[in-house]
């Protein structure tokens, strides 16, 4: 008996039930990341281990819909949408995962120590990269009100609100990365200099997570605006 492909009833029905599947396989992945650095900060190497293979999976599960979606995306869409439209948003999407499963893998291939003083300042920003990240996820769910609408009227109006609230969180993220920054220079005197090298990447790894989720809002909001 021939087996049904799972992606079939997504494809189905538009374009952009898979790319709203995908998102959501992308807030799964980058909800890991939390709970990746609170047990960075408990010192508990096996831990960080143990929730980059749950990283890497859900990434790997992501993958398969993005490379399904691009490989299934008719040339042509009778949708205010342009296909290249989509594939931009699709890959910025991917990048969020992308980058979650490239914290978690330097995480366990170097062990890093966290600095005193560091601990909050890097839960609170990764938290707050994480809310970015969600936000993102809240817009991309409302493409079937804007597809019904025609990317006009209050429906349009309320996303473009939610694109500004966006926007506030990754200027948020932008102070925090900062703060934290001088956090780890305060703290280089004690710590060896390629520790430095690879702790200042890290944040700015971290900061990534909530720079791709607003180009996500602002590559919305210029769909909007056409």
């Amino acid at each position: 008996m021939a087996r049904s492909n799972p992606f079939a009833s997504l494809f189905g029905r538009s374009p952009f039930k898979p790319m709203q599947q995908h998102i959501r396989i992308v807030k799964k992945c980058v909800s890991q990341v939390p709970k990746l650095f609170e047990a960075l900060c408990d010192g508990d190497h096996e831990k960080v281990a143990e929730i980059k293979e749950r990283i890497f999976d859900l990434e790997n599960e992501a993958d398969a819909i993005k490379n399904e979606l691009r490989a299934r995306l008719p040339k042509s869409l009778l949708m205010p949408v342009d296909r290249r439209d989509l594939l931009e948003v699709l890959d910025l999407q991917d990048s969020i995962a992308d980058t979650a499963q490239d914290i978690a893998g330097l995480l366990v291939e170097r062990k890093m120590e966290v600095a005193e003083g560091m601990t909050q300042p890097l839960l609170n920003l990764v938290q707050r990269c994480v809310d970015a990240c969600n936000q993102a996820v809240r817009i991309i769910e409302r493409l079937d009100e804007l597809v019904e609408t025609g990317f006009r009227g209050p429906e349009s109006e309320a996303v473009i609100e939610m694109v500004e609230q966006l926007n506030k969180i990754e200027s948020d993220t932008d102070q925090m990365g900062l703060e934290l920054t001088r956090s780890l220079f305060a703290h280089e005197d004690e710590m060896k200099p390629v520790s430095v090298v690879f702790w200042y990447y890290l944040i700015m790894m971290i900061g990534d997570l909530a720079d791709d989720a607003e180009k996500i809002g602002n590559r919305l909001r210029l769909l909007l605006a056409r």
